[in-house]
């Protein structure tokens, strides 16, 4: 779709350039038949359209020209001026209507046959669009203009074999055209043969250097094959030619970036900051380097500056806020998320980061205090009731946890996240059947939730019951998310329950080299190795577990017991 949109906004291109609007700088030439008065009058009303267009008034333009054509209304010439005039406006049903009108009476029309193709185009009837084109190469075999509209439509149409003709065709009337050598190497690059779509760029930049957009597609054609190198190396070459083009030495940072080769993309940065020093977008680029390479004092010196310069702009207060929090500075990272008005779209995750970092201190009840706040500001958000509820918990308060939850789904009563979250609490305080019909709720609403299908058999295995249903669920799981190491986990957890060892053992061994650091898959795995008393085994798996997690008891009394029973 957007080769076809790429493809179709070039030939709308030619449209403007090449024919609308491109013949009122002629001489209007009346047939000979036509009165002296007639003839004076159409050219009064057209001279006067002329000069309305040329002012941009296209209105009172057409209103002349129609004028001029009810003077002599045999005038092609005057017509097809009117007719360029209706498509310029974006009046195409009168264009067209008027168009296929003269063209009965006058066939040989070069100029509107042009005009023509280029409506059938913008309306989308290409074999309309092709029709008028092939009339024009029927009457004018070296119409460049028509064979560039037949490629490009042939191209948006995925023909590229016709395409192609269509170019080799251009190139032999005019083997520089630089046009057609620059939209065949396109339609080259489609068609993903890199190697001759260069050679065409590459021609197009040895006729004319500063043919900017073949810069840019030599260089993205490079990109495609991973050829970073070349892409960079093909823009410092036009840089040379053209030392002003900032856009390029941002493009050459970005990509320097990609090859993580940050000092030099730094350098680049900086070099446009020299001629540009209020360049918003390069300032934000360099900001965002500095962030990722952890040299948070430039990037909040970065962040900082762009701000001076726009104190409302949201979007990059909270850059310098994220900045600030990583950088430890926890007191001006809240003070610039707290700034953040609840019109922005950033304005709850402001609110949440700021909370986070109270969290983090131990400052529980003014991160609880500033959710609270933000929920009234901010009432349907979603994720401040997931937020402030998992607060609750770690204040061990789990009927506001409920609560906080039940509030937002009152609110947001299709919201899975909600629901989900809420089951998982339910779980944790053994209300088993709520969170089951949680849980159950979460799959009316998106049946194919992963998450909440594995939790379902996860619980029923665990409690030893509707195994066959359990397995089933996590099945149904896994085929949704294959390479989830939870749900493998899961699906070895229940063939354990239904005693299928070798299965059990298969997939927790699968789930822990997905997930080699979590401590219920081995203590899972241990478990099996018990209950078949291959006690090495166990033990091995009890003591990694244990090594993971030091206090847990239940994992310590399990390896004592193991060690008793040897």
């Amino acid at each position: 779709m957007q080769k076809k949109i790429t493809y179709l906004v070039l030939i709308t291109i030619l449209i403007i350039i090449n024919i609308s609007g491109c013949n009122y700088i002629k001489t209007v030439r009346f047939p000979s038949e036509h009165t002296d008065s007639s003839s004076a009058d159409a050219m009064n009303h057209y001279s006067l359209g002329v000069l309305l267009r040329l002012e941009g008034k296209i209105n009172e333009a057409t209103i002349e020209l129609e004028k001029a054509v009810a003077a002599d209304p045999d005038s092609s010439y005057l017509i097809t001026e009117l007719v360029s005039l209706y498509t310029e406006r974006g009046d195409l049903d009168r264009a067209i209507s008027l168009g296929e009108e003269t063209l009965l009476k006058n066939p040989e029309n070069i100029e509107l046959h042009l005009i023509m193709g280029g409506l059938y185009i913008s309306l989308r009837q290409y074999e309309k669009a092709i029709r008028e084109h092939k009339k024009v190469i029927e009457l004018d075999p070296k119409n460049m203009i028509a064979y560039l509209y037949l490629a490009t439509i042939y191209a948006a149409e995925n023909n590229f074999a016709k395409a192609e003709e269509t170019f080799k065709i251009m190139l032999k009337i005019d083997p520089d055209h630089v046009t057609a050598i620059y939209y065949y190497g396109k339609v080259l690059a489609d068609m993903k043969r890199y190697e001759d779509a260069e050679k065409m760029f590459k021609k197009v930049l040895s006729l004319k250097p500063y043919f900017e957009l073949a810069v840019y597609d030599l260089a993205a054609l490079y990109e495609k094959q991973k050829k970073i190198d070349k892409a960079i190396e093909i823009y410092l070459n036009y840089l040379e030619v053209n030392p002003g083009r900032v856009n390029l030495r941002i493009k050459i940072g970005e990509l320097l970036i990609k090859e993580k080769k940050y000092e030099e993309a730094q350098k680049e940065f900086q070099e446009v900051l020299k001629s540009d020093p209020d360049n918003r977008e390069v300032r934000i680029a360099l900001g965002i380097l500095y962030y990722d390479l952890r040299r948070f004092d430039l990037a909040v010196a970065e962040f900082s500056i762009i701000l001076e310069k726009n104190i409302n702009d949201n979007r990059i207060r909270y850059l310098l806020a994220s900045a600030y929090e990583e950088k430890g500075d926890n007191k001006f990272a809240i003070d610039e998320y707290r700034k953040i008005p609840a019109t922005s779209e950033l304005y709850s995750s402001a609110q949440i980061h700021a909370a986070m970092i109270f969290k983090k201190e131990g400052k529980i009840t003014e991160a609880i205090d500033l959710v609270n706040e933000a929920l009234k500001k901010e009432k349907g958000q979603i994720s401040l009731y997931l937020y402030l509820s998992s607060l609750y918990e770690e204040t061990k308060d789990a009927v506001k946890a409920v609560k906080i939850l039940d509030d937002g789904i009152t609110l947001s009563p299709q919201s899975v996240d909600l629901h989900y979250a809420l089951g998982v609490i339910y779980e944790k305080t053994n209300r088993f059947p709520e969170s089951i019909k949680e849980m159950e709720t979460v799959l009316q609403l998106d049946p194919e939730n992963a998450e909440a299908l594995n939790f379902i058999g996860y619980s029923y295995a665990d409690r030893g019951i509707n195994l066959e249903e359990a397995e089933k669920m996590i099945i149904r799981a896994l085929k949704i998310k294959p390479d989830n190491g939870y749900i493998i986990d899961s699906l070895g957890w229940v063939h354990f329950k239904q005693n299928k060892m070798d299965s059990a053992i298969k997939y927790l061994k699968r789930a822990l080299e997905l997930l080699p650091d979590d401590v219920n898959i081995t203590e899972h795995l241990g478990d099996v190795y018990a209950k078949l008393d291959k006690i090495k085994e166990a033990q091995e798996m009890y003591n990694r577990a244990l090594k993971l997690d030091p206090q847990n008891t239940l994992l310590q009394k399990k390896l004592e017991d193991l060690i008793k029973n040897k």
